[in-house]
């Protein structure tokens, strides 16, 4: 719930760009918003340099669960870290509530030895709940910031998404598509000549794995930016219960609002886990009161975010 320095609103724009499509050219950014194409690439450069924003690919598995940890006394950070140090963590949040640590992982195949072992080691972890996600009805990558224009967002839309929301089975990758997948974690702006020099492949040939791999959904292009930055210091995730009949309607409603980043159904003792960000608890009390959640609204826990270690599957410094 820190604050960060404030943005101009053209900064903003340049993020919400890159929301949309992460490899986006300046000077296709500077078009579309109609900015000098000079003072686009300086602004865009320098929010990459400062790591306000950052633009990664992130590989996409079969299934994915959000574990709600107990902690011991004084050792949520400790087990929040540990929790961001593992590859198949998407996010990693210390909360206020009856939990203390939330985080998501994604996977593929067997999942037991995850949640009888590894888990349960966890440094300062007593006890978990593990919630598997039924379907997503909305995550980072669908959430952009800025004022950008439907028209804009449409001219800036990549061909190519690799939908982030999908589950689904995928077949075992080669080693090329690996490396490629790997050097786009660590920079998803880089050049088909940088990742070629990177996996010693020709650029036509990984110019055409990166298209197969967006088209069959294996991996999405993100850009990365904490919510404080956007005005949004304060994040909560609700815990929502509602009858099943209403889950799909409530879940496809709330994705279209601004103020959810990410909304999940899952199997449970509620049936939507659901990430807000706005600029005020009082904003907060507002969302959460509104009349847009009608009767479809059994109940809603809220946990605040009080520090997130990984958004995006990217440790954040």
């Amino acid at each position: 719930m820190s604050r960060e320095p404030e943005l101009n609103d053209l900064q903003r724009n340049i993020i919400a760009a890159l929301q949309v499509d992460g490899r986006a050219t300046w000077r296709k950014i500077a078009t579309v918003l109609g900015e000098p194409e000079r003072t686009v690439a300086r602004y865009g450069s320098s929010l990459l340099a400062d790591r306000k924003v950052i633009v990664a690919a992130l590989q996409h598995h079969s299934s994915a669960m959000i574990v709600a940890f107990k902690c011991a006394p004084g050792t949520a950070q400790l087990a929040c870290e540990a929790l961001a140090q593992r590859a198949d963590t998407s996010y990693s949040y210390m909360v206020t509530g009856q939990n203390d640590v939330v985080a998501e992982l994604r996977y593929d195949g067997d999942i037991t030895e995850t949640l009888t072992l590894q888990l349960p080691a966890t440094p300062g972890v007593r006890q978990y709940v593990a919630y598997p996600v039924l379907k997503f009805f909305k995550t980072i990558r669908g959430w952009t910031a800025g004022n950008l224009t439907e028209a804009q967002r449409q001219a800036l839309a990549p061909e190519l998404t690799g939908d982030p929301r999908t589950l689904h089975d995928f077949d075992e990758l080669s080693s090329t598509d690996e490396q490629i997948i790997a050097a786009l974690a660590q920079d998803g702006r880089a050049s088909i000549e940088s990742i070629a020099r990177q996996v010693k492949l020709g650029e036509s040939t990984v110019s055409r794995r990166l298209e197969w791999l967006l088209r069959s959904e294996y991996l999405s292009i993100r850009a990365l930016v904490e919510p404080a930055l956007l005005e949004r210091p304060v994040e909560a995730l609700l815990w929502v219960q509602t009858s099943p009949r209403h889950l799909e309607e409530l879940g496809q409603r709330l994705a279209t609002l601004p103020e959810v980043r990410y909304a999940a159904a899952v199997a449970g003792d509620c049936q939507l886990i659901v990430d807000v960000t706005v600029r005020s608890q009082a904003d907060l009390y507002r969302f959460i009161s509104h009349a847009t959640w009608g009767d479809q609204l059994a109940q809603v826990k809220t946990s605040m975010v009080v520090q997130a270690r990984k958004r995006g599957g990217r440790k954040l410094a």
